[in-house]
C-alpha cells in the first residue's frame, strides 16, 4: 500500500502538472486515492486480506494517505519527507486491516 499510494501520488502529480500548480496537487490526491483503493482490491485478490477486511484496509489507507499529503506538503523543501510520508499509507492500511478483522470469522 505504501508503494501504491506513493506511486499513485507521483503519477497523478505528473499528469496534473500539465494543467498547472492546482492540477499538480489535485492530480496527486486523485492518483493516490485511486491507487490506494485499487491496492485494497489487489490485497484481497492476492489473499493478503479477507473480503471483510477490504473496506477497513482501504479506509485506513486513505486516512494514512491524507496524513501523508499533509506531511509531504509541509516538507517539500526536502526529498526525505515526501518519500517517507508514503509509509503512513501502509501503516494506515495495516491498522485498518487489523480493525476489520473479526474474532467471529474464520482465518
Amino acid at each position: 500500500m505504501s508503494a501504491l499510494g506513493g506511486a499513485g501520488g507521483a503519477l497523478g502529480s505528473m499528469l496534473g502538472h500539465a494543467v498547472g500548480r492546482g492540477g499538480l496537487i489535485l492530480g496527486a490526491v486523485v492518483g493516490g486515492v485511486v491507487f490506494v483503493v485499487g491496492g485494497g482490491f489487489l490485497c484481497q485478490r492476492l489473499g493478503w486480506i479477507r473480503r471483510s477486511q477490504r473496506f477497513w484496509t482501504i479506509a485506513g489507507g486513505l486516512f494514512g494517505f491524507a496524513l501523508a499529503c499533509l506531511v509531504a506538503l509541509s516538507t517539500l523543501s526536502s526529498p526525505v519527507g515526501p518519500v517517507l510520508s508514503s509509509l503512513l499509507v501502509g501503516a494506515g492500511a495495516l491498522l485498518g486491516a487489523l480493525l476489520g478483522q473479526s474474532a467471529h470469522t474464520e482465518s
